[in-house]
Formats: structure tokens, sequence, C-alpha cells
């Protein structure tokens, strides 16, 4: 029977290799151990029972542990900082003419607004409300100045 657990716990120690999740490893632990259990005895109750037993401890105990030394740092990216950020329109953008840069950060970006029919002139503050590829997307509150001026 010493076997079957070498066979149990090399397909769990392969599978662990592929899906790296931490999972899989305390089941091969636990059916190697359950394969030392099974030269002291040839009751498959207990050698089962040995493999179960162990499974949950090694996941109750150690699983969270390994996995506070091996969570990944969600740092947020240059691309994703911007976003929600105020910057300075260094050349108009116009969607039109696939033209646009902005300064955000003392970093330039191409920019570009999502309304077709609208232009930025440059000097404007505009909001980085995205990012599509490697362009900023950006919105602004300006407005064209009308050719209809009430003078008051």
């Amino acid at each position: 029977m010493w076997l079957v657990w070498l066979v149990i716990a090399g397909v769990l120690f392969v599978g662990e290799i592929l899906t790296a999740g931490f999972l899989l490893l305390w089941f091969a632990i636990a059916a190697v151990v359950a394969m030392l259990v099974s030269f002291l005895t040839t009751n498959l109750f207990i050698q089962i029972l040995v493999f179960v037993v162990i499974s949950i401890l090694l996941l109750i105990f150690t699983r969270p542990l390994l996995s506070k030394y091996t969570k990944s740092d969600n740092t947020v990216t240059n691309s994703n900082a911007i976003i929600g950020k105020t910057a300075l329109v260094t050349e108009e953008i116009s969607l039109l003419n696939s033209t646009g840069q902005i300064n955000v950060d003392g970093e330039i970006w191409s920019a570009k607004t999502m309304d077709p029919n609208l232009t930025i002139p440059k000097g404007s503050k505009v909001e980085i409300i995205g990012i599509d590829g490697v362009k900023a997307c950006v919105a602004s509150n300006y407005q064209m100045p009308s050719n209809n001026i009430e003078n008051k």
C-alpha cells in the first residue's frame, strides 16, 4: 500500500508545481505521512484517517502562514496611479486629429478625449479618467467660447 501513497503524493506534488496555489502541497505531505504509516500498519482505515487529519491540520495551521509570506504586492503602477489626477494640457487634445499630450506629476503622457467633437486647447486643466493602451483618457470642463456672448 505504501506504493499507492507514494504515487498519490507524487501526483499531488506535480499538481502543486503546475498550479502553484499552495493547496495540493499539504495533501501531498499528508500522503507521504500516510505512506510512512503504511509501514507500521496495513489497516487502510487508519492510513486514510491519518491522511485526512494531517491534511486538515496542515491546511488550517500552515497555509495561512505561508500565504502571508508569498502574498503578491499590489503596488499601483504609474498608469493606474494617475487616474483621477488633474493634468495640464501641453499639446492640444483632439481625437479627430489623434493629437494631444498632458503633463501630470512632471511626466508627459499622450492623451485623448472620449468625445470626438471635443478639442481641448493647450494650457487647459483636465482630469484623467482612465488609460487606453499608452494614452491617458481625459475629461475637461473646458467649453469653447460661444460666438453669442451676452453683454451685461
